[in-house]
């Protein structure tokens, strides 16, 4: 039997491990230098200096981003629904209420349209994810948000390195979030690292990871222990030597597939929009989780399903969302198939790919 393709592969080398025995035997492993210098390099390499603040998860990152822009209770933050829980939750976090609205079918991002409507009295922030490495609809969303006079945020868990009309992703918003979670494009084990648009937004989210102070038992605010230790700054700092190169890989691969399946839709990439392909996903218009089961049942290929309960549907988010009906969230919930297309693909690897797509989206044609 064909040796199991998983969905998605953390790598982690020599370099990396030989990062963390440095630090380890610096005897200086909490947030330090490692740190400091992770920060500097992503903002150069990613946000174009950008002040940047490092945080124990891409959660921690966009809860404390969300605060530190001063989002609290009575304000509503406009969010997608079709989108991991951590987008929600963390509007929820700070007492404010997550609203949730619909998106475009091409990218799966939130669409301006559904956006406009909803903004109400209380919205303070408009809170767009780049769902799989796509960039969300910006231009538009910019200048809805300018026109209201309202923030704009960014949730680029999955975009490092994207862009839109040669504009980085994590440049755009009051802050944007990127996590380091294992499975993203380059990760730090676990962590987030915010982008702020400003010092204050900076300041602000740096006093709130480490307890509310800047000086030792200098207390300012009521903060969180958010904090970066220098063992997964010193991985994330390897990682990022390597990013680019694995991105170039990640867009080889999608234009393998783009090129190669059939019997499938997939995915578009909107006119001046860099894709990283953190997911390359697809849609199966009938039986998704029977066409998933035969993928891996029958030619060995894993593939996951994200996101198959939009948020707000989940029991914990559901509360906000009374009544919602969001219909291009919900198809694309039952259709969305995320096949590999990670760096450590081969070629033989990428043929079977597209043979068991093939074959099985016949099968069920």
């Amino acid at each position: 039997m064909s040796e199991f393709i998983p969905p998605a592969k953390p790598i982690i080398g020599d370099e990396e491990r030989a990062a963390v025995d440095r630090v380890l035997r610096s005897g200086m492993v909490a947030q330090g230098p490692e740190v400091a210098a992770f920060e500097k390099e992503f903002s150069a390499h990613f946000v174009q200096g950008r002040p940047t603040v490092a945080v124990n998860s891409g959660t921690a990152g966009l809860h404390l981003g969300l605060l530190a822009a001063g989002i609290g209770a009575g304000d509503e933050v406009i969010v997608p629904s079709f989108t991991f829980a951590a987008t929600g939750n963390s509007v929820a976090l700070t007492g404010a209420t997550p609203v949730f609205v619909d998106i475009e079918p091409e990218t799966f991002t939130l669409d301006p349209a559904a956006v406009e409507a909803s903004i109400t009295s209380r919205t303070k922030g408009i809170m767009p994810v780049h769902l799989y490495g796509h960039p969300a609809r910006m231009r538009e969303l910019e200048q809805i948000a300018t026109a209201h006079g309202i923030a704009l945020f960014e949730d680029a868990a999955q975009a490092h390195g994207a862009s839109l009309d040669g504009r980085p992703v994590g440049t755009f918003g009051t802050f944007a979030m990127f996590s380091l979670y294992p499975t993203k494009n380059m990760t730090s084990g676990e962590g987030g690292m915010i982008s702020a648009a400003d010092d204050t937004i900076a300041r602000n989210a740096r006093l709130l990871r480490n307890q509310g102070m800047e000086r030792q038992y200098e207390n300012e605010v009521i903060g969180f222990n958010a904090r970066m230790t220098d063992i997964h700054a010193a991985i994330g700092r390897v990682q990022l030597t390597k990013v680019d190169a694995w991105t170039a890989t990640r867009q080889q691969n999608a234009a393998f597939l783009d090129q190669n399946l059939s019997g499938v839709v997939v995915p578009p990439v909107a006119d001046g929009a860099v894709h990283v392909y953190h997911q390359y996903t697809i849609r199966v218009a009938e039986d998704r989780d029977g066409f998933v089961r035969a993928l891996k049942d029958e030619h060995q290929v894993g593939c996951g399903v994200y996101y198959p309960i939009p948020n707000h549907r989940l029991p914990s988010l559901a509360p906000y969302a009374p009544g919602l009906d969001l219909p291009v969230t919900e198809e694309a919930a039952r259709q969305v198939v995320s096949l590999p297309v990670h760096p450590s693909l081969t070629e033989d690897d990428l043929e079977r790919i597209v043979a068991a797509v093939n074959a099985v989206a016949k099968a069920g044609a």
